[in-house]
């Protein structure tokens, strides 16, 4: 990616990120019914790159699914790049700048120095391991350059070879262009997220048959939820992150709810934790 591209990149990311922080704030202060528990119960709670602080825990991590899956969260949500050699490995950002003191870019890195300077970032293989079968696994997969497209497709084929695609797990794209580069998964297992234009990213899931589509809750209103419904397919929305955001979506039917506080929305599912956030 060249500077220009990822300074306006890193631009959007900021945006987006201020206004789900001002949504988040709005939505934990407007008063909102429980919905009822069968509603709650069956509430699929998605941990949004995992339980991380970034300082105490990092986000896409081990650690961080470990104690998502600890919590009884039904999904883990994570991001995959590509090392040098052509491996995929679950860690959002195109260097590791933001989280780490030392700058380096995974696409120029292979994977043995990767994880010698940086154990913490697992493998695609090491994630799918430990959690493939028992939580189901969201899959984001970025924009990047793609060269030696059978090497990448051998090894990520090889990573969920075990698992059943759209059951076990769903491939999520900002560009659903780039499922064209899974082309050996069945459209079931591909999830458009929705930035901005979610009248766009619906009729794309509905017309190519895709598992359903996902975006920011304050972009899908109850009938774009219907009728995915309608045609049997499934619809996320993020971030629930306060109690009565969470009433919201699971009183409206949402299926896959995205949280970056998975585990306290999972408690308040399953009626153990009633304090108010």
């Amino acid at each position: 990616m060249n500077s220009k591209r990822h300074s306006t990149t890193g631009t959007a990311e900021r945006l987006e990120n201020n206004f789900h922080r001002l949504a988040g704030a709005i939505f934990r202060r407007w008063p909102r019914p429980a919905p009822p528990g069968a509603l709650l119960q069956r509430c699929q709670i998605v941990s949004h790159r995992g339980e991380h602080d970034n300082r105490n825990r990092l986000e896409n991590t081990l650690a961080a699914f470990d104690a998502a899956a600890e919590a009884g969260v039904w999904g883990l949500e994570m991001d995959i790049r590509w090392t040098a050699d052509r491996f995929p490995v679950v860690f959002h950002d195109p260097d590791t700048r933001r989280l780490y003191p030392l700058k380096i870019t995974l696409a120029s890195t292979p994977l043995d120095r990767l994880k010698d300077r940086f154990p913490l970032i697992p493998t695609l293989s090491e994630v799918v391991e430990r959690f493939g079968g028992k939580q189901h696994l969201m899959i984001e997969i970025k924009a990047e350059p793609w060269s030696g497209p059978s090497d990448r497709a051998r090894r990520f084929k090889r990573a969920l070879s075990h698992l059943v695609p759209g059951r076990d797990f769903h491939l999520m794209g900002l560009q659903p262009e780039l499922f064209a580069r899974f082309d050996f998964l069945p459209a079931r297992a591909f999830v458009p997220i929705a930035r901005f234009r979610m009248d766009r990213f619906s009729r794309l899931a509905a017309a190519r048959g895709y598992a359903g589509v996902s975006g920011h809750y304050l972009l899908a209103g109850n009938g774009v939820v219907d009728r995915h419904h309608r045609i049997g397919q499934k619809f996320g929305t993020g971030f629930a992150d306060s109690r009565r955001c969470l009433y919201r979506e699971a009183a409206r039917g949402v299926d896959w709810i995205f949280s970056n506080r998975a585990a306290d929305m999972q408690a308040i599912c399953t009626g153990k934790n009633k304090a108010p956030m």
